[in-house]
């Protein structure tokens, strides 16, 4: 019985995601910018261990009934790619009717990615960008990318959901693990430190640690590609 309600309490903690998306989407509407992130940030480090308690626990033996995949799967759309389209549409970064069109392409990628299911390669990698919006819409707040340059990213983004390059995941992937969670957790301090101190205000550090993560997880993808069309 202690079992089964500590399987339920995993469920509850990853639910928990929802409840941050509510208060992200109440940042949203008083353009607090910061606060969105902190919540999304919040959603995003739920995401990031619940499956080790789920582990921890055997979930899908003690509550055979639900799915906790199933749960992720729901509160990941909303969080890693609704809620950010929202406030790239809220704040400026996609205006005008191509802007409109661009957030629309960037739900309907992402539902491609989330019902592929080949999505992973088998060393846990993504194939095609991995619909990580919140990724995303936090480095055009951080960096305050002009609108024009933001819906390039965000039309280059879309693209490569089709593109099969690997892209690792920070916790998963034994390739480099040691270097990638390094990467990882420094990413993380730099992040915190950004909304921390406010976008505009984020220390020179912060932002060449951000800048360095991202060429390291594109270059990565880039010389995953290279090598499969040489194979």
């Amino acid at each position: 019985m202690g079992m089964r309600v500590a399987a339920a309490l995993v469920h509850v903690f990853t639910a928990l995601g929802i409840v941050c998306a509510l208060f992200a989407t109440q940042a949203i509407s008083d353009k607090s910018w910061t606060a969105l992130f902190a919540w999304l940030g919040v959603a995003f480090l739920i995401d990031g261990i619940d499956g080790t308690f789920a582990r921890l626990v055997n979930v899908s033996q003690r509550l055979p009934r639900f799915s906790g995949e199933r749960l992720d799967l729901v509160i990941d759309y909303v969080t890693y790619v609704f809620v950010p389209a929202w406030a790239l549409l809220e704040a400026g970064f996609l205006p005008g009717t191509v802007g409109f069109v661009l957030a629309a392409l960037i739900l309907l990628s992402s539902l491609f990615h989330f019902s592929d299911e080949d999505s992973k390669a088998d060393d846990l990698s993504f194939i095609g960008f991995p619909a990580i919006w919140n990724i995303v819409a936090f480095y055009l707040f951080a960096f305050a990318v002009p609108p024009a340059l933001a819906m390039a990213v965000v039309a280059l983004c879309v693209v490569l959901t089709f593109v099969p390059m690997k892209w690792v995941h920070p916790l998963r992937v034994e390739r480099l693990m040691g270097i990638t969670i390094a990467a990882t957790l420094a990413w993380s301090v730099a992040a915190v430190a950004a909304i921390w101190d406010g976008f505009e205000s984020a220390p020179f550090w912060a932002r060449a640690v951000l800048l360095a993560v991202l060429m390291y997880g594109a270059g990565l993808a880039m010389l995953s590609f290279r090598g499969a069309k040489s194979v």
